[in-house]
Order: structure tokens, then sequence, then C-alpha cells
């Protein structure tokens, strides 16, 4: 039995026959493959024109990306159009040869268009300044730092920075800066001991000639700092010590800290962690000694991180009088440890500040991804369009 059956094996083996193999129809598909793929790239390129027209004349708008978009999705039902107008066999075409020749068509759209619309061909970005005062109002003595975080497509050379001040006297000149990687620095020293409110304006033109003005003022005053307490001698642990502060030191937070006799730093809470003139400390904190005389000064830090910039911009406020405190016999008196600064890292990891930190949140860097967008949109139909040649492939092989 095992020996029929291998013979009968071995002639069916025999029996099959390759199918013959269709010149002609080959060649004829192939050539037709050729023309829809020629014409399908030919009519994204011309429609890629036709769109960054559209591209210019939509410039400012918000739904610019969002019309070009559909323009160019939207004419893709010329390729059904010019390939029956050109007399090209699509009879055994089916969805398969459809769906690549959208796919062919709308990639090269998207990438001739996205060419068009980047330098060198195409810039409508106007360079994108942000600017920070440290302080915003400052004490005779102390200086003022004006920098600015400059981005361009295209780039940005110092030449094409014009920097204009107006000191309290109302006198305007142009006072050198340095711009070094993205970033404008100016000091402003304020040498003749000027109170009140100077003035800048900041120009900056690209080397495609758009334009970005910003301008700032900060304050000279005698009032940024102070401590209002009543009571100066013979102090206790339980007695409050009141520093004031102008909100106009920053326009975000800004960390206030006292020196007794040139020590070391003590940072101090806020009454309230919402209002940012008031604070409060106590001679509790270790630096004070009791039955003793102490000179304190106070201090404001005003801080600043640009978006996606490591590096931490600040300036101190010094108030300009010392303030003479004597204190009473008092255990309590430089017994608890000074207030942490608060803690950028812990928050980065949505952590809790540690025990004994200062009670309101300091500047911190700030990281900022791409904003989803066109692209985003693109990326999606593209990887929609990728599984679904798979899908048709997979289909196919079955087949």
């Amino acid at each position: 039995m095992a020996k029929k059956r291998k013979e009968k094996t071995d002639e069916e083996e025999i029996d099959f026959k390759l199918p013959k193999f269709d010149e002609e129809k080959f060649l004829k598909k192939e050539r037709r493959n050729i023309k829809t793929l020629f014409l399908s790239s030919l009519l994204g390129f011309i429609i890629a024109l036709i769109s960054f027209s559209f591209w210019t004349l939509l410039s400012g708008s918000e739904l610019r990306w969002e019309l070009v978009l559909l323009l160019g999705v939207f004419n893709a039902s010329w390729l059904k159009y010019l390939f029956t107008r050109l007399n090209i066999d699509l009879t055994d075409f089916g969805r398969k040869g459809w769906f690549g020749s959208y796919a062919i068509y709308f990639f090269t759209w998207l990438v001739v268009l996205i060419i068009l619309v980047n330098p060198p061909f195409y810039d409508d970005e106007t360079p994108h300044v942000e600017t920070a005062i440290l302080p915003g109002m400052q004490e005779i003595g102390g200086t003022v730092v004006i920098a600015a975080h400059i981005l361009d497509n295209v780039g940005i050379e110092k030449s094409g920075i014009k920097f204009t001040l107006t000191d309290p006297n109302g006198t305007t000149y142009t006072p050198e800066f340095t711009f070094v990687d993205s970033i404008f620095r100016y000091i402003y020293e304020n040498s003749d001991n000027l109170l009140g409110e100077c003035a800048f304006t900041l120009k900056v033109t690209d080397v495609n000639g758009l334009i970005t003005e910003t301008s700032g003022v900060f304050e000279y005053s005698n009032d940024a700092l102070s401590i209002t307490s009543s009571r100066f001698d013979d102090i206790r642990s339980g007695d409050a010590i009141v520093i004031k502060t102008d909100e106009k030191i920053s326009n975000e937070n800004f960390r206030v800290y006292y020196c007794i006799n040139n020590g070391s730093e003590i940072n101090v809470d806020r009454e309230d962690e919402s209002d940012k003139e008031g604070y409060e400390t106590s001679t509790e904190f270790e630096g004070w000694s009791e039955n003793s005389n102490m000179t304190v000064k106070i201090y404001a830090e005003a801080i600043h991180y640009f978006k996606n910039v490591i590096e931490k911009f600040s300036n101190i406020v010094e108030d300009t009088p010392s303030y003479n405190f004597s204190t009473e016999t008092d255990s309590n008196i430089g017994s608890e440890p000074v207030l942490l600064t608060y803690n950028c890292t812990l928050a980065s990891l949505q952590q809790d500040q540690k025990e004994g930190t200062i009670n309101y949140e300091l500047p911190c860097p700030i990281k900022v991804g791409a904003t989803p967008g066109f692209e985003i949109a693109i990326f999606l139909i593209s990887l929609f369009i990728v599984a679904l040649i798979f899908k048709y492939r997979k289909k196919d092989k079955k087949k």
C-alpha cells in the first residue's frame, strides 16, 4: 500500500504545470502603473504650488494650515479625471491601485508644500522675543538686568538688534549690550542714583526684514523693601517681624530674605501665601541670639527662567537702610532651623516640598514641547495611510 501511495504522489507532482506567463499583459499593467505613478506625483507637485499661493494669501489666518490641508485633500479628486481623460485602462486597477495613487499624490503634495513654506523659499515668521526685567523695582545702589530670549527660524544677528533706553531724566540713548547664544543682556547701573521710572525699547529684525518690537519699564524707589514692625528693642521669639515689599519687584514670585550682622541668608515666609507684598519672620530662627544687639539687612531676589533655557536669571534688591534690633532673654530665640528655599526638582516631579520650606512657589525651569497642530494631524494621517497599505497587501497575499 505504501508503494502505491508513493507512486500516486509522484504522478501528481509530474502532472502539476506552472501557469503560462503572459508577458504582454504584464508589460501593459506595468506601463499603466508607471503612468499613474507619474501623474499622481505630477498632480501633487502642481497642487502644492497652488497651495503655496493660498498659504501666502492666508498669512495671519488662524485656520491657515487647516484650509490649505482641505485644498490639498479635495484636489485629489482630479486623479480619476486625469486617468479617464488620458484613456488609461483601469479595468483591474482595484482599490489597492487607487489607494496607492492617492497616497503618492498626498505625500508628494505634502513634501513639496513643506519645503516651499519654509526658509529659504519662504519666511513670514517674525522673531520670537521673550523679555525679563530683574527687578522691576530697584533701590538706589542696585542694578537692573534686562534679558531677552530671541529666536527666529532664519537666525538673528547682533546687528539686527536695536536697544534704546530712557532714564528718569528723560534722556534717551543707545547703550551697549551682549547677544550670545540667543540671549540678549544689558545691565543698567544707575550711576547717578536717579529715582523714578526708566523705559526701554527692544527692536529685533531678522535677515529677511521681519520685525518684532517690545518695550518695558522699571523703577528706582526707596520703598521697594522695608521692615514695618513697630518694635525693635527687647524683642522675644514670639514677636513678629513684618517685612513689606512692592509687587513691582517682579511679575513672578520673588524670594525675600535677610542677613544678621552680614551673616548667612535667612528666608522669610509670607503672611498670606497669595500676597506678594507681606512677609513675616521672628527671632526663633537660627542666626538670632538672646540678649544681643543685631543689625538686620533685608533683600529680595527676582528670578526668571526662559522657556527651554536651563540658565537661571536673577538679581538682588537690597534695602537701603539697616535695622537695629535688641533681644531679651528667651531660650527659644535662635532655636529653629532656617526655612529652606523652594525646590524646583521636587516641583518638576510633582512631589511635596520638604517640611520647613518657605510657603510660596518660586520660578522654576520651563520645558515646553512642540504644540500639537497641523504636524500632528499629518503624522496621524500618514500612520493611517501606511496601516491601510499594509492591510491591502495582506489581503492580496491571501488571495
